[in-house]
């Protein structure tokens, strides 16, 4: 009778977690979860072949948690493989390459591809996704800053790390912040709590300084047309300094971001009458 009740506390304790690592090829998700996993690093690149599968256990709190966990396949080639394995996952790690700005880009196309395989009826909020900013161990070939990835993943509700597979650093820091996640989301009935990652600022001030970023000129960064006159040129910067003025906005990159609105109003006001 005790032995029964026992092993009836000992399952209730227990958890088991299905999770995905998601990017494009040779970003490091592989690398990742063999250093995490068998504290090693492997330095000659191995293309996963489809899908590579492992198991875990780890401790969070009070309970047992047995994670398996789906390496999947950056190739475009393997898109007919990795599809039948987006169902029924609590957990995702994206991963991107700090040097390789298209990879960066790229998780959006990820997350959709996510989305459209698992059907309209999938709830991403029962998901809980981190964000691996990798090798930043090669700091020289760095193009995507801390901020810019920092952004994307906060302004989605999304952990996000620095990591290098290579030295280890923020690995365990990931894993950790991840799993314990996990386990607040199955003991919240299945949803991400709300407490868990809070950003400050909303998607469309993040979305806004993703855009000034990658604005090829002043009359694009405020989004008015060439030739605008001088009314719509101060509408437009009016708009974004509410928008992005740093007393009003936390998110990472807004001071940057209002200070080239200003220095693009200044530059066009003197050409317009």
């Amino acid at each position: 009778m005790e032995t029964n009740l026992q092993k009836r506390r000992e399952n209730k304790k227990s958890l088991r977690v299905k999770v995905i690592s998601l990017g494009n090829a040779e970003v490091g998700k592989s690398c990742i979860i063999k250093r995490y996993c068998e504290k090693r690093f492997v330095p000659k690149y191995l293309a996963t072949i489809g899908i590579d599968y492992g198991v875990t256990k780890v401790q969070v709190r009070d309970r047992e948690m047995k994670v398996n966990i789906f390496d999947m396949a950056g190739h475009p080639f393997f898109y007919e493989v990795r599809n039948e394995f987006y169902k029924d996952s609590q957990g995702v790690v994206l991963v991107y390459d700090v040097g390789l700005k298209e990879s960066f880009d790229a998780l959006d196309s990820w997350l959709g591809e996510m989305k459209q395989e698992m059907g309209s009826h999938a709830n991403m909020e029962s998901i809980v996704f981190v964000v691996c900013a990798n090798k930043v161990d090669l700091t020289k070939r760095r193009v995507v800053d801390e901020s810019e990835g920092r952004l994307w993943a906060e302004s989605r509700g999304f952990h996000y790390f620095e990591t290098s597979a290579q030295s280890g650093e923020g690995i365990s820091e990931m894993f950790q912040a991840f799993f314990s996640s996990i386990t607040d989301m199955c003991e919240n009935g299945g949803r991400r709590p709300a407490s868990g990652v809070s950003a400050g600022f909303t998607r469309e001030q993040a979305d806004t300084i993703r855009r000034i970023r990658s604005s090829k000129d002043s009359w694009d960064m405020l989004g008015v047309k060439l030739g605008a006159t001088r009314e719509e040129v101060n509408k437009a910067y009016r708009k974004l300094a509410v928008l992005l003025h740093p007393d009003k906005c936390v998110a990472p990159g807004s001071e940057d971001a209002f200070k080239a609105v200003v220095n693009a109003r200044t530059s066009l006001l003197k050409n317009v009458k």
